[in-house]
């Protein structure tokens, strides 16, 4: 129990700047008191959720949406606040230049502008000290003959050869990939193995990173994990559940025993050892749920299952595994999954001198009722779809 325990200790879960921002469907985004107003006031509701819950010591900034004039006094704001900048999150999606792509777009102008607004986030990193830059293309086509598809993958290649390049030491990029949506015919990087091809070509510093809501339905994601884990090139995770598609709700809620499987996967593979580099990041949008306690319960959640994960007995299930005994390996399972470690998680936040209910801590602070009464006039943060 002690090594569960120095492991949980251990584990950091990086919340995403845009989760505390107005959101919401293609139909509506929905406005909520107390939202915040510019970056600032993004960082200082993710140190909220590190300070109730202290494991979210990072939180993920997303460019042109979290752009200020001065990113190191950004950096120096958040360290005030007790967390740290982490991944930067590049956005080539929502400019009208970039209606037939971004980086495998036809002409070679508009190509330049998205490498180069990729170059930027690298700059950003710099003056950050952010050590990680995430990259998601909606590129794609929409119907047959539209454009060349092996062309496309050449224009990817060579953008993502030039942004691999400017990399500084200790730095990377981690490659995402979507089924589909906006493009319906053709996605650029529709899985994985896409990803994963470009990725090997590039080298170390390129990564892949597994949205965990950007699968066809019943994709066994688990094997995913466990096959770029055993390649190396696992790089980390956008957390978040689907019922349908690309959701983006709270992490658990749909499947917690995906999660569950998941976190096992990560487990056996050696994804929390600290030398892997796995980044364990959340990527939801809150749209009817207040944001802060939506933050809070999801790095609960994640906790929850990383937990269940350690207690899976290794040494029984391998014996049953070797034996054939399928129903024997399948209970070693569910008795790590049915097992109730609220109470341990309870105990190692009182450990940390943290209130065991991190969402009960949250509610009783005031510090929702503080932001409502301080953040009036300006303008809300949000994606304004």
């Amino acid at each position: 129990m002690t090594d569960i325990k120095a492991t949980l200790l251990a584990q950091h879960i990086e919340t995403p700047s845009w989760a505390y921002g107005n959101s919401g469907t293609r139909f509506k985004v929905f406005a909520q008191k107390g939202v915040p107003r510019d970056p600032y006031e993004k960082l200082a509701d993710a140190a909220q959720v590190h300070a109730h819950t202290g494991i979210a010591p990072t939180v993920a900034l997303h460019i042109p949406w979290d752009k200020v004039d001065d990113y190191a006094d950004l950096a120096r704001h958040a360290r005030e606040l007790g967390v740290g900048i982490g991944a930067i999150n590049s956005n080539v999606f929502q400019d009208d230049d970039y209606m037939l792509g971004s980086v495998t777009h036809p002409a070679k102008r508009v190509r330049r502008k998205a490498t180069d607004h990729l170059l930027e986030c690298v700059d950003i990193m710099d003056a950050t000290g952010s050590d990680t830059l995430k990259l998601w293309f909606s590129d794609g086509i929409n119907y047959p003959g539209q454009d060349d598809i092996r062309a496309r993958q050449d224009r990817l290649a060579e953008s993502l050869a030039e942004v691999y390049d400017r990399l500084g030491e200790g730095q990377r990029f981690l490659l995402e990939y979507k089924l589909f949506e906006p493009a319906f015919y053709a996605t650029d990087v529709p899985d994985w193995g896409t990803a994963y091809a470009h990725c090997v070509k590039l080298g170390p510093k390129a990564q892949v990173v597994v949205d965990t809501g950007h699968h066809a339905p019943g994709t066994n994601i688990e094997f995913i994990v466990a096959f770029l884990l055993r390649e190396g090139k696992l790089g980390g995770f956008d957390f978040n559940s689907r019922f349908y598609a690309d959701d983006d709700l709270m992490v658990g809620a749909a499947d917690p025993f995906q999660l569950f499987r998941i976190m096992y996967e990560v487990v056996r593979g050696g994804g929390l050892d600290p030398e892997t580099g796995v980044a364990f990041m959340l990527d939801q949008c809150h749209n009817i749920e207040p944001k802060i306690p939506g933050q809070i319960r999801s790095v609960m959640n994640v906790q929850e299952a990383t937990a269940k994960a350690l207690l899976v007995d290794r040494e029984a299930l391998a014996a049953a595994q070797a034996e054939g005994d399928v129903l024997g390996a399948n209970a070693v399972f569910m008795d790590a999954y049915n097992t109730d470690v609220r109470p341990l998680l309870a105990e190692l936040r009182e450990e940390r001198g943290l209130a065991p209910d991190p969402m009960a801590a949250y509610a009783k602070s005031g510090y929702f009722e503080k932001i409502v009464a301080e953040r009036v006039g300006g303008q809300q943060a949000g994606w304004g779809a």
